[in-house]
C-alpha cells in the first residue's frame, strides 16, 4: 500500500461539537466561580493589612505572615468555638439521622390511615419560610428554659427534613421486605429489625445526609447567635462574626479565620466524597 493511500486519522481532541464546547465552557466558568473566591481568601490571609489594602486580590504576598492565623485562633477563641460546634454537630446529627431513618422506616414498611396526610404536612412545612415562625419558636424555647443553652440549637436541628426522608425511602425500597419477615419470624421486634437489619443497610444515605445536613449545622449562624448569646457558648460562626468589632478593618485576620473554619469541613467532605456520590446516585436509581 502506498503512503498516499493512507488516510490520516482525525484527532478527537479537535473534533468537538458545539454542544460539547458549550458544556466544557460552562463547567470551566463554574469551576472558576467556585475556586477564585477561595483563592482570594487564602492569598489574603497571608498578607499584612497594609499590603492587603494596597495590592491586588490575586497578587501573591511579598512575605508570608502567619501572625494572622495566630491572632484569629487565639484572640477569636476559635478553640472554644470548635469545641461547642463539635458538641452541637454530633448531638444534632445523631438525633437527626436516627429520627429521620426511623420515620422513613415506619413510612415505608407500615400502612396506616394518616400516612399520606403526614407526608403532605412535611411538604407543606418545607414551603413555609422558617423566619416567619421565629417569634413562636423563640417563645417555646424560652418557656422550656433552654434559652442560652446548647440544647436550644440542638433541639431546633433535630427536625427531620423532607430531603433526608426521600433519600432514606428510596434506599428502603431496595431492601427486601422478606428480610424483615424472616427476622420477625425468628422473634425479632420491630426495633430489633430496624437496628440490626435496616440501619446497617442505610450506610450510604446516612453518610450522604451527614454531609448535606451537616454542612448546614456546621455553618449555622442565625440560631447560635439568637439562642446562645453567652460568650462562653460561641460557635465557630459566631466566633468569626466577633472579628467585626476589634478586627473590623483588619481583613487579613478575618480571612485567616475563614480559612480556619473551612479546613475541617473540607477535609471531611473530601474524605467522604465517594460515599456522598454513591448515596445520591443510589437515591435516584
Amino acid at each position: 500500500m502506498e503512503l498516499s493511500q493512507v488516510k490520516p486519522k482525525k484527532s478527537k481532541a479537535f473534533n468537538l461539537k458545539p454542544s460539547a464546547i458549550l458544556k466544557y465552557l460552562v463547567l470551566i466558568i463554574g469551576a472558576l466561580a467556585s475556586i477564585i473566591p477561595i483563592l482570594v481568601v487564602f492569598i489574603g490571609s497571608f498578607k499584612s493589612n497594609t499590603e492587603f489594602l494596597s495590592s491586588g486580590v490575586l497578587e501573591l504576598p511579598k512575605a508570608i505572615d502567619l501572625s494572622n492565623y495566630k491572632t484569629a485562633f487565639v484572640n477569636g477563641q476559635m478553640l472554644l468555638g470548635f469545641k461547642n460546634t463539635l458538641i452541637i454537630f454530633v448531638a444534632s446529627m445523631v438525633g437527626k439521622l436516627t429520627l429521620g431513618s426511623m420515620f422513613a422506616y415506619a413510612m415505608n414498611r407500615f400502612n396506616f390511615k394518616l400516612k399520606k396526610i403526614i407526608m403532605a404536612l412535611f411538604m407543606v412545612a418545607m414551603l413555609i419560610p422558617g423566619i416567619t415562625s421565629q417569634v413562636a419558636t423563640f417563645q417555646i424555647i424560652n418557656s422550656l428554659g433552654l434559652f442560652n443553652t446548647m440544647w436550644s440549637v440542638i433541639l431546633l436541628n433535630l427536625g427531620t427534613d423532607v430531603i433526608s426522608i426521600y433519600i432514606f425511602l428510596q434506599y428502603l425500597d431496595e431492601i427486601p421486605i422478606s428480610l424483615d419477615e424472616s427476622a420477625y419470624l425468628d422473634g425479632a421486634s420491630y426495633f430489633g429489625i430496624f437496628w440490626r437489619i435496616i440501619l446497617p443497610n442505610l450506610k450510604a444515605p446516612i453518610v450522604t445526609m451527614l454531609i448535606i445536613s451537616g454542612v448546614g449545622v456546621y455553618n449555622d449562624f442565625y440560631n447560635p447567635f439568637l439562642y446562645m448569646p453567652d460568650r462562653s457558648l460561641k460557635v465557630i460562626s459566631t466566633a468569626l462574626f466577633a472579628f467585626k468589632g476589634p478586627y473590623g478593618t483588619n481583613w487579613p485576620v478575618i480571612l485567616a479565620g475563614v480559612i480556619i473554619v473551612i479546613v475541617p469541613i473540607l477535609i471531611v467532605f473530601v474524605s467522604l466524597q465517594k460515599y456522598i456520590y454513591n448515596g445520591v446516585a443510589g437515591s435516584v436509581k
